[in-house]
């Protein structure tokens, strides 16, 4: 407030009340209370001293102001106790200051805090029975707003407190309750305990004009003054009834303003009564006894002597108090103490007087139901409300939230605001017959964990009572702390956990496992009594598919639910959880996940959508998980910094990892994986997860390397399944694609995105292992034993073998072979054999011993001469070879040396 110096007669009266006063308080407090013994020079003394004695310092507190939440420079909400606008002494048209002290305190500038003619007067009248005065200067007013204000900024609920031998019960109070009753202490007229507020006012009210000036306190009180409702301080009540600044008022606004402290919620404008005149000008009676309010007798003698004395006519008469006639009188009293002061002319007061109290209201509404962002506004709200950040206590974080004044910078962008909710708005129903369905989509920055929307396809209400399908007050993208949701099933969103653990055990991307469908393999779970046996338990793949051998990336693509069971079964379950939590996801009631079942590696657990986001995020931004945050920046009344709510940033994956992850996500947005359809292809490279839950909850998460969506369409309570049913000409079910899409497609061209970096190579190898020899074994317990050791089988056309029927008698490859890959085995024929060697035998006996071994078609192949060689000739050779495998229908060829070749 401006240092303006004191006049002489104030500042002496300063000197002269404090002494005058105290012996005044005296005899007019014995007087009020012991009249009897009033003039009792001891008892006068005693009163002297209790006065003296009263605490006299009084410092006023920061204003209570309304805090608003922003999101860039658009205000999102605001929310207060008292709606406020504080303003400097120059701020305000001197015509307000002169409509105050002249209706409220005329001798404002040479009393010295107490007005004590008027003080006495109200005094001995309310002692005496009479109507009972206020006779408060301003600067007891000031106090007593102070006081007031105080009162409430501290009050807050309290349990009920039984009784005890030496104490009473004490009732439980809700925190309005404690409002009330600090408002009706502060008005308390009545017995001992009245006069000793007004004497403590004025003890403190001497005291304040001591340390303050004239202007200050004056400006102090047209600062804190209540105007009706939730309103306070001129500046707010200009805007509130006439939608003008305070320094804009002309002298009618001021007269009613001026007028409406003596009681506020009385003499408030913005709840017309109706008029007082009938059209002849005759007063009508409005109380229920057939009376005229006193107020309203005030108001028809000052009209009607301006219309018998001809400066008003009939018909401005019956205008001038319609609507408002309380109030109206309120305004004339103070317009004659104008005139009377020399403030205002006559004709002034005959041209605010016949004019009609015409408000222009502006709104008073606050909350998230005011803001376009409403779901966004309520998850800011609920982080205040159980952040330490904000209060140690909840009642600490309620008054930081609606009368602390803070401005709070939200990470709200409007750009992503509004392209999430105009395409939930074109493309999902507020509400269907036969179900509860919800959508909702979160977009986070992933380098930060900055939430920039939250878009939801419901209207908000704080009511969690209505009972219009169209409304609710859960926020679907939030949890049970902030936002009311048990959150819902993830489906295959969930698999990126199982993803994650399973590339870092050193596992390959291109591994070859057995995922076709077949009873749930026992999984070990170290933590939770280290095997988890599901027994004879079939966990189905989407649309009936029946699985294959395949691969990780493969199953990742497809979002095959057994190729994940069967990774799950190479795994440790354990292991998935701590994966989980590290990612910052918990169930949607905040318990930690323990993974104490197979179904959950498909998604059976309740989670949010924004952490869900979060984890994505992770994979996106290179392993560094940000957890989700929503204010970026706290400043008080004063424009000082505060402290925000704690996030951090945290590396918990490594960048081989992350990278690889993120590699087999991007074949989930390509070449025919499950979330193609929600890839925008507009040079942004994407990664994603589809998920579905039993049919009845629908799920798409895609990110670029700045930015995540995370998209759930489904039955916020119930199972009513989504596919098959259509709305807007689109499948339930099929709603996430296109929301998904249209969001991430924004987020693509405000925020952009890079290419991801290239998966770890050894992520990626071809893993070979050892295959089992079958050959000899049948074909059943062949290709039982090579599936076993993980690798698929087909069987081939039979092979020239010596035995026959369903044995093995070829495989290919032997060895060594990758992973998951094929094997051929073929079984003997019956007709295979081993040509004998019969080399250094005469052809008679070689002949002899290959038609013996069943070989029938022999015959002479070659011959060479030689003088030595015996008569019948000696063989040298066969074709085939001599230990070679061959058709016993084969032909065999000697080769042979003779004296004489045929």
């Amino acid at each position: 407030m401006p240092e303006n110096k004191r006049t002489a007669s104030g500042a002496l009266g300063g000197i002269v009340g404090l002494v005058g006063l105290s012996a005044a308080a005296g005899v007019l407090v014995t007087a009020a209370v012991t009249p009897a013994i009033a003039v009792s020079g001891l008892a006068a003394s005693s009163a002297i001293t209790i006065f003296d004695n009263m605490p006299s310092y009084l410092q006023p507190d920061q204003l209570m102001l309304p805090t608003t939440l922003k999101a860039g420079d658009e205000v999102l909400a605001t929310f207060y106790d008292q709606n406020r606008s504080p303003v400097t002494f120059d701020q305000v048209n001197p015509v307000m200051y002169d409509a105050i002290l002249s209706s409220e305190d005329p001798r404002y500038y040479q009393h010295g805090g107490v007005d004590l003619i008027g003080t006495t007067r109200a005094l001995l009248s309310n002692a005496a029975g009479g109507e009972t005065q206020g006779g408060s200067s301003i600067s007891q007013q000031y106090v007593k707003n102070v006081l007031v204000q105080r009162c409430e900024r501290d009050a807050r609920a309290t349990d009920a407190v039984e009784a005890t031998d030496t104490a009473p019960a004490i009732p439980a109070q809700t925190r309005d309750e404690a409002l009330q009753a600090c408002a009706l202490e502060a008005i308390q007229a009545d017995g001992v305990e009245g006069y000793q507020r007004k004497l403590q006012e004025m003890r403190y009210a001497v005291q304040l004009e001591k340390q303050y000036t004239k202007d200050q306190i004056l400006l102090g009180y047209l600062n804190i003054a209540n105007f009706g409702g939730v309103t306070y301080g001129i500046d707010a009540a200009a805007k509130r009834y006439f939608n003008v600044s305070a320094a804009d008022l002309n002298v009618g606004q001021a007269a009613i303003l001026a007028g409406m402290v003596q009681n506020p919620n009385r003499f408030r404008i913005d709840r017309p009564e109706g008029s007082i005149f009938d059209n002849d000008g005759t007063a009508y009676n409005k109380q229920p006894d057939g009376s005229i309010d006193d107020v309203d007798q005030s108001t028809i003698q000052a009209l009607y002597t301006l219309r018998d004395n001809g400066e008003i006519t009939q018909e401005q008469l019956v205008a001038a108090a319609d609507g408002y006639s309380e109030t109206k009188g309120r305004q004339l009293y103070v317009l004659s103490r104008m005139e009377a002061d020399g403030k205002i002319t006559h004709e002034q007061y005959v041209q605010f007087a016949v004019e009609p109290i015409t408000p222009n209201l502006t709104s008073t509404d606050q909350g998230c139901g005011t803001s376009r962002a409403p779901y966004f506004c309520q998850y800011v709200v609920s982080t205040i409300l159980n952040d330490p950040a904000f209060g140690a206590e909840v009642d600490d974080r309620v008054r930081a939230l609606r009368q602390d004044g803070l401005t709070i910078q939200t990470t709200l962008d409007w750009r992503m605001q509004d392209a999430a909710q105009n395409t939930i708005n074109e493309n999902t129903p507020q509400s269907l017959d036969g179900m509860k369905f919800g959508a909702t989509a979160v977009n986070v920055e992933a380098k930060t964990g900055r939430i920039l929307a939250i878009a939801q396809n419901t209207k908000f209400t704080q009511d969690p009572e209505q009972s219009d399908p169209s409304y609710n007050s859960i926020i679907f993208a939030g949890d049970s702390t902030n936002g009311g949701s048990i959150g819902f099933n993830a489906g295959s969103t969930f698999k990126l956990f199982t993803l994650v653990d399973w590339l870092e055990k050193g596992h390959s991307l291109n591994e070859q496992l057995n995922g076709r469908l077949q009873p749930v393999p026992n999984m070990k779970n170290s933590c939770q009594g280290d095997w988890i046996n599901p027994g004879n338990v079939r966990i189905n793949n989407f649309a009936n598919n029946q699985g294959y051998y395949g691969t990780p990336m493969r199953f990742t693509r497809d979002s095959l639910n057994t190729g994940y069971l069967a990774m799950a079964a190479q795994l440790d379950l354990c292991d998935i959880a701590k994966v989980v939590k590290k990612l910052g996801v918990t169930s949607g009631d905040g318990k930690e996940i323990l993974m104490a079942n197979a179904n959950e590696v498909i998604g059976s657990d309740n989670v949010s959508p924004i952490a869900m986001a979060g984890a994505f995020a992770t994979v996106a931004n290179g392993g560094s998980h940000c957890q989700p945050k929503v204010i970026d920046k706290v400043t008080d009344a004063d424009g000082a910094e505060r402290p925000i709510p704690d996030r951090k940033c945290e590396t918990v994956l490594t960048p081989e990892v992350a990278a690889t992850a993120a590699y087999a996500l991007q074949g989930v947005m390509t070449g025919g994986g499950t979330g193609q359809s929600a890839n925008p292809f507009d040079g942004t490279p994407v990664m994603g997860k589809t998920g579905t839950h039993e049919g009845h909850e629908t799920w798409m998460i895609e990110s670029s390397t700045n930015t995540t969506t995370a998209v759930w369409v489904g039955n916020w309570n119930g199972t009513v399944d989504l596919f098959g049913r259509y709305s807007n000409g689109l499948q339930l079910s099929d709603m996430r694609y296109v929301l998904a899409r249209d969001i991430q497609g924004a987020a693509n061209e405000f925020y952009g995105g890079d290419r991801f970096p290239d998966p770890a190579s050894n992520l990626l190898r071809t893993v070979q292992k050892d295959v089992p020899n079958v050959v000899g074994r049948s074909l059943d317990e062949a290709r039982s034993t090579l599936q076993g050791a993980g690798f698929q089988v087909t069987v081939g056309d039979p092979v020239d073998a010596e035995f026959g029927g369903d044995r093995v008698a070829e495989q290919n490859p032997s060895g060594s072979a990758p992973a998951g890959s094929t094997i051929t085995i073929r079984p003997g024929n019956g007709q295979g054999g081993t040509v004998p060697d019969v080399a250094g035998q005469s052809v008679p006996a070689a002949r002899a011993a290959l038609q013996s071994a069943g070989y029938g078609n022999v015959s002479v192949g070659s011959c060479k001469k030689e003088g030595s060689a015996p008569a019948e000739g000696q063989v040298t050779g066969t074709n085939p070879a001599a230990n070679s495998s061959a058709n016993k229908n084969t032909g065999i060829a000697l080769e042979i040396v003779a004296k004489e070749c045929p």
